[in-house]
Formats: structure tokens, C-alpha cells, sequence
């Protein structure tokens, strides 16, 4: 496995924008699993979808208000959410932040 696999620093990888208006950079990735940073202004939202990926989030700056399959949550800084395949979610940033999400497998559409 290379370095690449293995490791990512903070700037080595670049910011894409969303269709969303959010925008997103993938840290790190394999075919089993990916790590996925997004970044979203104040009242961002991320639109709500499903996909047949199990997802983990976690919250590293700012307020969202997360909907997973009808239920809402307030999620702050520190804070995660676990989204089970196949369920409709999406999230609005109540002030600008930061998601750092886990996919697996791997979201071939991201690469």
C-alpha cells in the first residue's frame, strides 16, 4: 500500500464544489473504505439523497441540523451521526462548518 493510501496532510488534497453550493475534498481513500471532508457556509444545506453506502459523520466545526430518514437532530462540534444504507438524510448548517464523513465502501462518484 503507498504513502498516499496511508496518510493525508491538511493541504494535500483540493477543494471541489458540490452541486449543492457546498464544497468537498476526499482525504483519504480505499476500495473498502473513505474519508471525506465537506465544508459549508452559514445555511448551507446538504440536499437530502440516499446511496447504498453505510456513512459515519462527524461534526468538526460549526452547527447542523441533521434529518436521517424523517428524524431531525441538532449535531454541534464534537458531535456525529451514523447514517445506515439506503436512508434518505441530509443536513443545514446552522453556522459555517465542517463534516468529516466515512463512507464504506468506497463513493467511486467522488473520485
Amino acid at each position: 500500500m503507498t504513502d498516499e493510501k496511508l496518510f493525508s496532510q491538511p493541504d494535500a488534497k483540493q477543494w471541489t464544489p458540490t452541486p449543492d453550493g457546498n464544497r468537498r475534498r476526499v482525504v483519504l481513500h480505499t476500495e473498502e473504505l473513505m474519508m471525506v471532508e465537506f465544508g459549508f457556509e452559514k445555511g448551507g444545506i446538504g440536499a437530502a439523497h440516499s446511496h447504498p453506502h453505510v456513512q459515519s459523520s462527524y461534526v468538526a466545526e460549526g452547527r447542523f441540523e441533521v434529518t436521517i430518514d424523517g428524524r431531525t437532530a441538532i449535531v454541534e462540534a464534537g458531535g456525529a451521526f451514523i447514517v445506515p444504507s439506503g436512508l434518505v438524510h441530509g443536513v443545514k448548517a446552522l453556522e459555517a462548518g465542517r463534516l468529516v464523513d466515512t463512507f464504506t465502501p468506497c463513493r467511486a462518484d467522488f473520485l
